[in-house]
């Protein structure tokens, strides 16, 4: 699945690890693993199997929002974009659940 950034920070700890004092060393590591099956996932369906990640929609206000889990605190959250014969996600932010 392809993959973007909606802020320049995250895709800033994407490429060059910038910005990774900002959040436990755990949480880090969990991002590139968690982005890694987000890449070589064919679609949201494929990530639902990994049940450890913890796919999960938003309610509320974030309705078309989805998370999943980084560790017991942290969540990355994104949106994913389905068009005919792909599939794409917008990776929002990493957020604190607590």
């Amino acid at each position: 699945m392809q993959f973007r950034f909606k802020t320049h920070h995250l895709e800033l700890l994407y490429t060059k690890r910038k910005g990774a004092r900002k959040y436990p060393a755990g949480v880090v590591a969990a991002f590139f693993e968690v982005i890694a099956v987000i890449e070589s996932a064919p679609d949201q369906r494929e990530l639902r199997a990994f049940k450890s990640m913890h796919l999960e929609q938003l309610k509320g206000g974030r309705r078309g929002v989805c998370s999943l889990r980084l560790n017991d605190q942290y969540r990355l959250t994104l949106v994913f974009e389905e068009e005919p014969g792909s599939a794409s996600a917008t990776i929002l932010d990493i957020e604190d659940y607590h």
